[in-house]
């Protein structure tokens, strides 16, 4: 916009209803005289409405004080103040852009007009066809054309990215940030007891069947009864699960935001690999050995008529009961949690939530943990706390290094995301496994 026209228009419709439009361009002596004066007036008038404002907060403070609340009154006039002080700060400051603009602009005559302007106000515009107007004149063919020359500084100015062009003054359509994936939330490490360690490999007892013969004794001198145990001494590697990216050193030291992402995604992705091996990991090629490979194959006590996926599940924790460990968590996939979410009654009522609602996930006060790790169709549970915990020997961290490969000479950097930890299974029968039967 102009400075005329922004002048016009700010200054028109408040302080300037009088102020003679200059007939000079922006910048001329008499234009700035007279917009001083308008500074001069909207200062005046911002010093009032703050004044104003004084005295409705002293008005408010006094009712305060004597009445123990505001009246509706002074609410108004309140917002009234607050207003129109707002409104002539942010006209102040308008004003005194243009003053600035105008007086760096040294008196010059500059013709502001845009290159539309330009256009339409040419002798060829207004000529085109024979005196019609090119309007009428491109009417008649599309295929015709009217041509008006822009003075060169016009056409670089649009055109060019140089300091002071157009080009500058053009807000790119731009999507703030990264899109980021989808990130699911990590569960299984908060199933399970914390642990440190310091070494590569970890020992422990892992107790593999207990009989418990507790009785009274029947007479004084007879044999009291004998329970058993069987604990065997496993062994478990640490395992090392780590992941990198490459970037240039520029992109990094440019945008804040890729440095970030790169170190966001890295840890996402290492948090993937970690719970798909504590869940199920086979042991082969430096994996750790997950749950689902100590775990104790389903056997329900009874079958109920007309079983449903609540019943399983109820069942293998009545399991984990019998072994002496009250379940602490279920593992399912989030299809199958779903398919638990959908079992309605015989009158149709959802059993688990309502679809107004966030259902939470529990079963029997045990909850629920919806995963992708875990296969569809599977379920694992027990108790998860006191039979399995983690190691870990180097929690995650991610570096950033110079000193890989070619890097130096083609200013790339590589950052790594890496942790180091082990899994302890102590008692198997305690986690059961098993299937839903949904998938052949």
């Amino acid at each position: 916009m102009s400075d005329r026209l922004f002048r016009r228009r700010l200054l028109g419709g408040s302080y300037l209803m009088a102020l003679r439009e200059p007939d000079g361009g922006a910048g001329s002596g008499g234009d700035l005289r007279q917009l001083m004066e308008t500074l001069k007036t909207a200062a005046q008038d911002a010093k009032k409405t703050a004044d104003d404002v004084k005295a409705v907060a002293e008005t408010a403070s006094t009712e305060v004080k004597n009445l123990g609340k505001v009246t509706e009154e002074t609410k108004q006039n309140a917002d009234k103040a607050l207003t129109t002080a707002n409104d002539a700060a942010a006209r102040l400051a308008e004003v005194e852009q243009v003053v600035a603009r105008i007086s760096r602009g040294g008196g010059n005559q500059v013709d502001r007009r845009s290159a539309g302007e330009r256009f339409v106000q040419s002798d060829e515009w207004k000529t085109a066809g024979n005196g019609d107007g090119g309007a009428k004149y491109l009417q008649a063919s599309p295929a015709r054309s009217v041509s008006v020359e822009m003075p060169r500084q016009l056409i670089t100015s649009l055109t060019t990215d140089a300091d002071g062009s157009a080009g500058d003054a053009i807000a790119p359509d731009r999507q703030a940030g990264i899109l980021e994936i989808a990130q699911r939330r990590f569960t299984i490490r908060g199933l399970l007891a914390p642990g440190r360690t310091s070494s590569n490999l970890i020992q422990y007892i892992q107790e593999t069947g207990f009989t418990n013969a507790a009785a009274t004794q029947q007479a004084e001198g007879d044999q009291k009864a004998e329970s058993t145990i069987k604990l065997d001494l496993k062994s478990t590697p640490v395992a090392t699960i780590a992941h990198f990216m490459r970037a240039s050193k520029q992109i990094l030291d440019d945008a804040p935001a890729v440095a970030s992402l790169i170190d966001n995604r890295l840890r996402y992705g290492y948090n993937l690999e970690e719970e798909r091996q504590l869940l199920k990991g086979d042991g082969t090629n430096g994996d750790l050995l997950g749950l689902l490979h100590f775990a104790t194959a389903y056997s329900p006590s009874f079958t109920p008529a007309s079983a449903q996926i609540i019943d399983q599940l109820r069942l293998a924790m009545l399991q984990s009961y019998i072994a002496l460990w009250p379940a602490t968590g279920i593992v399912l996939n989030p299809i199958d949690w779903v398919r638990v979410e959908l079992i309605k009654d015989s009158q149709g009522r959802y059993i688990i939530g309502q679809p107004q609602g966030v259902a939470v996930k529990t079963l029997w006060g045990v909850p629920v943990v919806d995963t992708p790790a875990m296969d569809e169709d599977s379920f694992l549970t027990g108790a998860f706390t006191p039979a399995a915990q983690i190691f870990d020997r180097e929690t995650l961290n991610v570096a950033v290094s110079t000193e890989d490969r070619d890097n130096f000479v083609k200013n790339l950097v590589t950052v790594r995301a890496e942790g180091r930890l082990g899994l302890a299974v102590y008692r198997p029968e305690a986690l059961i496994k098993g299937d839903f039967g949904f998938i052949s």
